[in-house]
């Protein structure tokens, strides 16, 4: 994105950060701060971590860690040793930082992958596995599908193409979560129906962390035959609410008619943060089905005003 001046970054930062808005405006605000990147967007994303809503401080620490900046690297470890914030928000710090990369962080990441939170400590053992991934070279030389949505993934694919084989892989519990994650990924960039269907039955598959990413690849692809799927997940009030919250968004990004209906049924879910995934979700709907030309478009709200 163009340089944009401070004044600006600061209005948009302030939306962001403003608990009398409504949720749908300052989650496109953090999306325009995504886009806009530097130090000042970080420190404007920092400052929403003490928020009371978990979905919000979450997606603060995903979209610090796809900006692969490592000036945001100590905020992230901050979230993720900091035990009052919810395991969803310290789950996605330590992702977070996996995705920016810094072998700096491999110690506090060795040192959590023990944590008494299993997502906490799965994500930080995938974040590991991540990292030493990318320091070997002869990994580098590996010919691998392209990721079609310039997302910085926390596992890469692996080299296998063949759809029932990466099935097996995704649905073996007794593989690594690390393995797991690449045949998922594999499974994604294939983007036909025998994926997109063999990912659906991973929502049944290990653990919440991994049932929660089979939902946001499910929500990439933005494949309607996935929606039963993801339902079922979404309507069931056993489920992970880190699950159902990512089942929720997916169907906000498929954003067919019968996603809709199916959102509105829990916009008043007794979990915060599923209604509130059902608010951003319902808000996804409309930009999908609209002309506007971008998600993130805090800063042309302040262009044109």
């Amino acid at each position: 994105m163009a340089n944009v001046d401070s004044a600006k970054i600061e209005a948009i930062g302030k939306v962001l950060n403003d608990e009398k808005r409504p949720l749908k405006e300052r989650f496109r605000a953090l999306f325009t701060l995504r886009n806009i990147g530097g130090e000042e967007a970080i420190e404007w994303i920092k400052k929403g971590f003490e928020d009371p809503s978990a979905l919000l401080k979450h997606e603060l620490a995903y979209c610090l860690g796809q900006m692969q900046d490592s000036r945001a690297t100590p905020v992230l470890i901050d979230v993720l040793k900091d035990i009052k914030q919810e395991p969803m928000v310290r789950h996605e710090a330590g992702e977070a930082l996996g995705a920016i990369g810094d072998q700096k962080v491999i110690p506090i990441l060795q040192e959590y992958s023990k944590d008494s939170v299993i997502e906490v400590a799965e994500t930080c053992q995938l974040a590991l596995n991540r990292i030493n991934w990318l320091r070997e070279d002869k990994n580098q030389s590996e010919s691998l599908s392209e990721n079609p949505y310039a997302s910085v993934d926390p596992a890469p694919p692996c080299a296998i193409t063949n759809v029932e084989e990466l099935k097996k892989i995704l649905l073996n519990e007794d593989a690594s979560l690390f393995e797991r994650y690449r045949a998922m990924f594999s499974l994604r960039n294939l983007r036909t129906p025998e994926s997109v269907l063999a990912l659906g039955e991973g929502l049944r598959a290990g653990s919440a962390l991994f049932r929660h990413e089979v939902a946001f690849v499910l929500g990439q692809l933005q494949e309607e035959i996935s929606v039963p799927f993801l339902q079922a997940s979404l309507e069931d009030p056993a489920e992970n609410e880190m699950v159902r919250h990512e089942c929720a968004e997916a169907l906000g990004a498929i954003a067919h008619p019968a996603c809709e209906k199916i959102l509105n049924k829990y916009i008043k879910d007794p979990k915060r943060v599923v209604r509130e995934s059902c608010v951003i979700a319902l808000d996804m709907c409309e930009y999908e089905n609209s002309p506007e030309f971008q998600y993130a478009d805090t800063l042309n709200k302040f262009l044109v005003s």
